[in-house]
């Protein structure tokens, strides 16, 4: 049954990306970027509101007080599934995200998301991806965008930490904006590389912003990291303590 439903996902989530695609191509691409913005993410509420019936996924955000209102900032984020990649454009808008650069050469999907000005790098050559992360993020920081990161840099399975990069906390001091940490357990319910989705809630966690003025790069990359993986050490607990109670029954 759990096969059924994800396959009815899908298919809906194809038909659903490539219709809102061509209309956003069509309709919003000649819009202001925060009209157009919110044109765009219309596929990622059908995405999310498909998760939570077809699916059985559901969400829970704590700590939204925690997002600055009045100025941007630098979301740095654990990359688990890729739920995290489309609910946390809903959940913040406008949003700038890093991803890689292959992710624009997908037919509609691709087209698409070009309009939401993500920064796409090259993972293949570090040093002109950290300067480009560097260049355009400040850009969009300075045109009031908050700018995403996942600092694993690709997706870790739930209960794993991963290791965690500073290209955040870099930019975040560099322009001298706050760093917001978020955690999630979106990789319990939509495993990558899986095709079944397991039904249940989904958390996230958002945490205290941390101020980057006059700061120092590692104190600030410290904080966040640590603040991250004290939620993913939790994670790895739940993960062990299922998988004891599994053996053992």
């Amino acid at each position: 049954m759990l096969t059924l439903r994800a396959l009815l996902f899908y298919l809906l989530m194809m038909v659903a990306t490539v219709v809102c695609s061509l209309f956003s191509l069509v309709f919003a691409s000649w819009m202001p970027f925060r009209q157009r913005f919110h044109v765009v993410v219309m596929a990622n509420r059908f995405y999310i509101f498909a998760l939570r019936w077809i699916c059985g996924i559901r969400y829970r955000v704590h700590g939204l007080e925690n997002l600055p209102k009045d100025r941007p900032f630098v979301l740095l984020a654990n990359h688990q599934s890729e739920w995290e990649t489309i609910y946390l454009q809903l959940l913040i808008q406008p949003l700038c995200t890093v991803l890689k650069r292959e992710l624009l050469r997908i037919p509609f999907f691709g087209w698409a998301l070009a309009l939401l000005r993500p920064i796409a790098i090259d993972r293949a050559k570090r040093a002109g991806a950290l300067k480009q992360l560097l260049g355009k993020g400040k850009n969009r920081l300075n045109d009031g965008i908050p700018v995403m990161i996942f600092p694993q840099g690709t997706r870790v399975p739930y209960g794993e930490s991963g290791k965690f990069n500073k290209g955040g906390a870099m930019l975040a001091c560099s322009a001298e904006v706050p760093v917001v940490p978020l955690c999630h357990n979106a990789g319990a319910h939509w495993p990558s590389g899986q095709l079944v989705k397991y039904p249940g809630l989904i958390e996230v966690e958002i945490g205290e912003p941390i101020e980057t003025t006059d700061a120092d790069v590692n104190e600030v990359h410290q904080r966040s990291t640590d603040w991250i993986q004290q939620r993913l050490d939790r994670q790895r607990g739940d993960v062990t303590e299922a998988k004891t109670a599994t053996d053992g029954s």
